[in-house]
């Protein structure tokens, strides 16, 4: 059963509609917007253009939707999806939100061009098992073998792929091609890690392939790892998170210090992931916060923290092998201490902050953050402005 309500422009999305919606298309696109707001107003023609084109390019029941939210009239719906600002363009797949908002050009070209792309096959069909070998060990993969397209648990897998395929590649075989590699009637799908950057072992799905909501948690766990690279792609995204960086600069090439990283991060600090967002970045793309930090690609790799106030530097990279060292570095940012040192110099107990000041000592300043810059403007209204 397919919910897709037909009116001229952008369904009018409320309370009562918009989870019968959710639920029953692979892709929305919500404007949400206000009638007060003039960038709201300016952009609702063109979204309602667009609307109306897609619906002609793409008719099939339980593909897309692009909708449009009311948020005087329906303060439920906008508390519930966080806006605070408008318009504000919202992307879900398989009812639940993508992690990044609708930050393209608002013409109708360009609104028509994303859907497009969103609506891509997001799974590569291998002809040969041999194509297997070929693909790239830097990359999170998850490979599904299948004896026919039509069979439900495809359709599931397809779902998935769709919701994740940001995060990982997905690959599939079917018939002849992948019938040594999985009994008759039972697909297998497995998931293999970036070999390349990380010491994780192949995986294989043991829970119900008919179950959305099961695949969907467990590709998600393997397919958005504990550490995370930073791109200039992936940048506003992660800072959005809103939680500070730990983040291994490294040379290009340097394999082994993103291993080491990672199996670290794994052992000591799994229980931080919730206060922080542990990151590699490649030094030479990433080489402003490391002149910030007073570096250059000769001193790589290094470890920062960047607190979106200011970076603080690990001291020596090679201490991240003495156990507790990094953790403590983490816990001397939570207390303050990292930036009570870098205002007096190392603590001594004998000698308050006070103390030091009145003694004539210089306080310094941090550098300031600069992954900060990297995320949404705060001036919204003027990126509409220039979009618009």
């Amino acid at each position: 059963m397919f919910y897709n309500p037909s009116n001229s422009g952008a369904v009018q999305l409320n309370s009562e509609n918009i989870d019968m919606t959710l639920a029953s298309n692979e892709l929305v696109l919500i404007n949400f917007y206000a009638d007060w707001c003039r960038f709201s107003n300016i952009l609702q023609p063109i979204f309602d253009e667009a609307a109306e084109k897609v619906q002609a390019a793409f008719p099939d029941p339980g593909k897309v939707v692009m909708g449009k939210v009311d948020c005087d009239r329906e303060s439920s719906v906008s508390s519930r999806f966080h806006i605070t600002k408008y318009p504000t363009l919202k992307v879900l797949r398989n009812g639940q939100p993508t992690k990044r908002e609708y930050r393209g050009a608002r013409t109708v070209d360009a609104f028509m061009e994303f859907i497009r792309k969103q609506l891509e096959d997001p799974i590569r069909e291998f002809q040969n098992i041999k194509d297997l070998e070929q693909l790239d060990s830097k990359k999170r993969i998850v490979v599904g073998y299948f004896d026919r397209r039509d069979m439900p648990e495809y359709n599931t897998f397809r779902r998935v792929a769709t919701n994740l395929k940001e995060d990982c590649q997905f690959h599939v075989g079917f018939g002849d091609v992948v019938q040594a590699l999985h009994p008759p009637g039972h697909p297998i799908i497995v998931f293999r890690p970036d070999v390349a950057v990380s010491n994780e072992n192949d995986e294989t799905y043991m829970g119900d392939l008919r179950s959305f909501d099961e695949l969907n948690i467990w590709v998600q766990e393997k397919c958005v790892p504990l550490v995370r690279e930073i791109t200039f792609e992936n940048a506003e995204e992660l800072t959005e998170e809103g939680l500070p960086f730990l983040i291994l600069f490294y040379a290009p090439g340097d394999l082994d210090s993103i291993k080491d990283y990672k199996a670290i991060v794994q052992m000591d600090l799994i229980s931080e992931k919730q206060n922080v967002n542990f990151l590699t970045a490649d030094g030479k793309r990433f080489a402003h916060p490391l002149h910030h930090l007073g570096k250059t690609q000769a001193d790589l790799p290094l470890i920062a923290i960047d607190s979106f106030r200011h970076m603080y530097l690990f001291p020596n990279f090679k201490d991240i092998y003495v156990p507790g060292k990094l953790k403590q570095f983490l816990n001397d940012l939570y207390s303050g201490k990292l930036h009570r040192e870098f205002h007096y110099g190392p603590e001594k107990e004998a000698i308050a902050d006070s103390n030091a000041i009145e003694d004539g000592k210089n306080p310094t300043t941090p550098p300031e953050s600069t992954f900060k810059k990297l995320g949404p403007s705060k001036n919204r209204y003027t990126l509409l402005r220039d979009e618009l």
